[in-house]
């Protein structure tokens, strides 16, 4: 028996609506981003380190730690709107650090004359009759011979460049609260160190050993960075940038910042993670000091600014919450502290 024509029409399968096509195609093409987001993000940092080394300057290392938020925003499936929302909590953390940098440049011509005198005394005295650089280099440092230990120190020192911008990265994804808290206390070292720079200019000991007021000593890191073959490797140590800064020694941010993380994650940190936390600051410590980049008061001064930057900014935010509890109890008609129905 055939099929009516009207049966037929029924049977046969109604053609797409044209707004259901469209989101079809949408979803699609919301699907391909997302598997495409971190191969194209992974290759175009690719290109970049093969072109011009490892990425190392403040406005490369932003520019690489906003891509990887939006492409992770894009492939959780937040698309636009979570792009936006990166680059509106990102882009004046860069500008912040940007215009630090840029000053730190001008901090080099100050109307006070460059320190070495007490920074080379105390070292002098804390070494016996000797620096620890010049000791440190004389048991340790071979030229043209790196040893194990010499790399290592490279990976440490190079991770300033990278740790703290890394930790903010996740902690903006993970706990946003607490990104807000360590945002506060890196810009907030970072320029009482900076105004400290054009208080107190000072020499670091590769500088005053060219000068001759101390035994010849090697840059160590900028050794081994310029002879590794890598495009640009060494090019943070290159004179003449405009954010080239040779006597901001005093404090050393080097050491402070690895203090921050410790002192920042210290409470709510388990038994490993406090590993990590204790040993990150004397290994770049020892880095700073063997490879003649800070005196060691310059790291001790370091420490000191990191711990006493938290505490100031702890007790602040302390202050600022108990206040906030007690208008919250005073509007609920509740003794400041006691809980709500108690």
């Amino acid at each position: 028996m055939l099929a009516s024509p009207c049966m037929t029409d029924l049977l046969r399968p109604a053609p797409p609506d044209k707004k259901t096509d469209r989101a079809l195609r949408a979803r699609r093409g919301a699907a391909r981003l997302r598997l495409l987001a971190w191969p194209v993000y992974f290759g175009v940092l690719a290109w970049y380190v093969d072109e011009n080394g490892l990425p190392y300057a403040n406005d490369v290392v932003f520019c690489c730690l906003i891509g990887a938020l939006v492409a992770a925003s894009v492939h959780s499936g937040r698309g636009l709107r979570g792009s936006l929302l990166v680059l509106r909590d990102w882009v004046p953390v860069m500008a912040v650090v940007w215009v630090y940098s840029l000053l730190r440049g001008y901090g080099a011509h100050t109307p006070w004359p460059v320190r070495f005198e007490p920074q080379l005394s105390i070292d002098t005295f804390l070494g016996g009759g000797e620096t620890w650089t010049v000791r440190l280099q004389e048991w340790l440092y071979h030229p043209g011979r790196p040893r194990w230990y010499d790399y290592a120190g490279v990976a440490v020192y190079m991770s300033h460049f990278f740790v703290i911008f890394v930790t903010l990265a996740v902690l903006w994804r993970r706990d946003h609260g607490r990104f807000r808290q360590l945002l506060a206390g890196y810009v907030l070292l970072t320029y009482v160190g900076f105004a400290t720079y054009i208080l107190y200019p000072a020499d670091p000991p590769w500088l005053t050993s060219l000068q001759g007021h101390m035994p010849d000593v090697t840059r160590v890191v900028q050794d081994l960075l310029n002879s590794s073959g890598m495009p640009r490797a060494g090019s943070i140590f290159e004179n003449g940038s405009q954010f080239a800064n040779d006597v901001a020694a005093m404090p050393s941010l080097h050491a402070a910042y690895p203090m921050l993380l410790a002192v920042f994650f210290w409470r709510t940190a388990n038994r490993p993670a406090r590993v990590l936390l204790a040993a990150y600051p004397p290994a770049m410590a020892f880095v700073l000091v063997y490879g003649a980049e800070h005196f060691i008061i310059d790291v001790l001064v370091g420490w000191a600014y990191a711990a006493g930057v938290w505490y100031a900014l702890d007790r602040f935010l302390r202050a600022r919450r108990a206040k906030r509890e007690r208008r919250a109890g005073e509007t609920s008609g509740e003794p400041a502290g006691k809980p709500a129905g108690a």
